[in-house]
């Protein structure tokens, strides 16, 4: 599940709350309901002892081959591709019927034509960044790049560095802004410093669509050197000097609250008061500079910097944030580079399902009203409170428990427990749209209206308390999070089907499956991460300084057993990048496991299909990851993404947990089998 700590996309709130509570109408469902455990998924000519994940998994893998469109197709990716259909159902029934101009019906209608348009994209061509385009080449003078920068912050363009609006690590009651490292065109620095033979493949081959694109753009270059050296040269001293993934996870690396003199010290040239006049944000007594080198760095760039360069710089932002948006020629030259190559992909997914994709960054709360009342029933979300809160009291007995965990200790995790606040389903108050602006003009255009709506309602928080109502996702999406600094988790409607969730199903395929879910985004809250943040949402130490030791310990177990798991032939898995989500895989495994056996009582249950509950459990949960995925794509998650990828996440935890070798007799001499002595035993 996505782990949120700060959030740098957009932040939600519709007029009118349209409450599922307001009517009886079913979830729909599709022309047949999916079965909990299906044994059409199995791959019985292996055993569960040898191989769980191709066990479990080979028979879904196999009948649902890896579409074209796709770098990983999952049972993830399959529910997510079918809530998009059934939102993109909801908008086209909007785009058909009669709406009074400006209504959040009619700008959620417009929206989507003008992005399913190709034949007014193509014929616009570059018009909708035309302006921009221009405002760059007036550019004179390092103030006028300070207000390009500005400018484009503010319209939701990529460029130098981010700014974004969260809780205040030490005072988590309160929002302020934070200064975060980017104005990368590769994901993230290591593409940029390693060595290895595919960063330095994508490094020459995004040297070689940069100039694609200028060419395309048609937009001269006035030096000697290729426009694409300029700019990778810019782009890596910027790079060089940023925090590499596993020095982000590190709260404290990246809390540095500044006063507004203390930020001018570190950036004399680049100044920071102008630009927060320019981008509209009031004087700020503290500021949290995430990364102080980083911005040492760039403010060294910014005064060093030529203003020809700086000029081919903010059109690349412009081109690479806007390409994918216009016409069929340029978002097809965009997809072969951080499509095609970066992920493997072979073909573009089709119009519909970016468009939705859209729609739902920029209206995605009025878009998932609609989703709520039309496939979400009250009866889930009643189902999941009660779940949520046997997982709760399942995790505090455990807790108890520990032998590793000193009493004092003890008494704040379990405080911390208690005060996790739950959302389910869909906000309690809707964000009102009434002052987006959304015209019949360019498709891009009112990608960036949405983006500035976006940039003021942030802006609008800052130096305010904190919204405990806000969502930092929206109904229909099929994931879920844990949030640090409001110490609080949240399951929204899209995740709460099936194979996650069944209204129906025996208890231990949806302990197995949403249950995990649930327990997994609790363990966050303790993970090596999480457990740096108090009860309140505050960065604080409250552990002692021997169960911190012993924490780690533990946790190197994992780092341990994930490092020497090969992903490729050539390539392990990154035990301490994914340190976290793996420690919540275990985590919600555990607690989840212990809360069906609460639920169960002294009751066996009769088997289902020859499959006992304890096994249907852990059939559950390795449907959940079942997956196809690219070569590319496994290099490239391996690289940038926090989470194991699927296969590991069944293959690398079930052999440590005892009740998956009770509830299979994993014996000694089984592939599947680890001595006690390798477990985690954290949680």
């Amino acid at each position: 599940m996505k782990t949120i700590y700060y959030y740098l996309a957009t932040f939600i709130t519709l007029v009118s709350v349209i409450s599922c509570n307001s009517g009886n109408k079913e979830m729909k469902t599709e022309k047949q309901t999916p079965k909990a455990i299906d044994l059409a998924d199995l791959d019985t000519t292996i055993s569960p002892t040898e191989d769980f994940y191709q066990y479990a998994t080979g028979g879904w893998q196999k009948n649902n081959p890896l579409p074209d469109e796709e770098s990983r197709f999952g049972s993830f990716d399959l529910l997510a591709k079918e809530t998009n259909q059934k939102v993109n159902d909801i908008i086209v029934n909007l785009t058909k019927q009669e709406n009074a101009e400006n209504s959040i019906e009619w700008k959620i209608a417009t929206f989507y034509n003008l992005g399913m348009d190709s034949v007014k994209l193509d014929k616009d061509g570059i018009k909708p960044i035309e302006e921009y385009l221009k405002k760059i080449d007036a550019i004179s003078s390092k103030d006028d790049v300070l207000k390009t920068i500005a400018e484009f912050h503010r319209l939701g363009i990529s460029s130098s560095f981010a700014i974004f609006g969260s809780a205040d690590r030490e005072n988590s009651k309160m929002e302020i802004a934070y200064l975060y490292q980017g104005g990368l065109g590769l994901p993230n620095r290591d593409y940029y410093t390693a060595d290895d033979a595919r960063s330095i493949e994508i490094r020459e081959e995004y040297k070689k669509h940069i100039d694609k694109m200028f060419d395309l753009f048609k937009i001269n270059n006035t030096k000697s050197e290729a426009i694409s050296k300029i700019i990778f040269d810019f782009e890596y001293k910027l790079a060089d000097n940023s925090m590499t993934n596993l020095e982000l996870r590190d709260p404290y690396a990246t809390t540095n609250r500044m006063s507004q003199s203390e930020l001018n010290e570190i950036s004399p040239d680049f100044n920071f008061e102008t630009y927060f006049s320019y981008i509209k944000l009031p004087q700020q007594e503290v500021v949290n500079v995430s990364q102080p080198k980083f911005f040492k760095e760039f403010n060294n760039v910014f005064k060093n910097t030529d203003i020809e360069t700086w000029k081919l710089y903010l059109k690349w932002n412009l081109i690479r944030t806007s390409s994918q948006y216009l016409s069929t020629e340029i978002a097809d030259a965009s997809w072969e580079f951080y499509g095609k190559f970066l992920t493997g992909a072979l073909v573009q997914q089709p119009r519909w399902r970016k468009v939705v994709n859209r729609t739902n960054s920029s209206m995605g709360e009025a878009v998932g009203q609609i989703f709520v009342r039309e496939y979400f029933p009250p009866e889930a979300k009643q189902r999941m409170e009660v779940l949520v809160e046997n997982l709760r009291a399942a995790f505090a007995k455990r807790i108890e428990k520990l032998d590793w965990m000193s009493d004092v200790t003890k008494v704040q995790a379990k405080e911390k427990l208690a005060a996790i606040n739950v959302k389910i389903g869909y906000p309690n108050k809707w964000r009102d749209y009434s002052s987006l602006k959304i015209k019949n003009d360019y498709y891009y255009a009112n990608i960036l209206r949405a983006n500035e709506f976006d940039f003021d309602d942030m802006l609008s928080k800052i130096g305010k308390p904190v919204d405990k109502e806000q969502w930092f996702m929206n109904p229909q999406t099929v994931n879920a999070y844990y949030s640090a600094s409001m110490n609080e988790i949240c399951f929204p409607a899209g995740i709460l089907q099936a194979p996650f969730f069944y209204l129906d199903a025996d208890d231990a395929v949806n302990y197995g499956a949403i249950g995990v879910v649930i327990g997994h985004e609790m363990t966050h809250g303790f993970d090596d991460k999480g457990r740096s943040y108090d009860k309140d949402g505050n960065l604080k130490d409250w552990w002692t300084e021997e169960d911190a030791k012993r924490f780690n310990e533990k946790s190197q177990v994992l780092v341990e057993r994930f490092n020497n798991i090969d992903v490729l032939p050539d390539l392990k898995a990154d035990g301490k990048l994914s340190l976290g989500e793996n420690i919540a895989d275990y985590g919600g495994l555990k607690i989840s496991y212990d809360a069906l056996t609460i639920a169960l009582g002294n009751e066996t249950p009769e088997k289902i299909d020859g499959f006992t509950a304890q096994q249907r459990f852990f059939l559950s949960y390795a449907k959940i990851w079942g997956q196809n995925i690219r070569d590319t794509e496994i290099r490239r998650r391996t690289k940038e993404d926090v989470h194991s990828l699927g296969q590991w996440r069944v293959n690398g935890q079930v052999p440590g947990i005892k009740e998956f070798h009770d509830a299979f007799n994993v014996k000694p001499g089984d592939k599947m089998y680890l001595p006690p002595e390798k477990w985690a035993t954290i949680w």
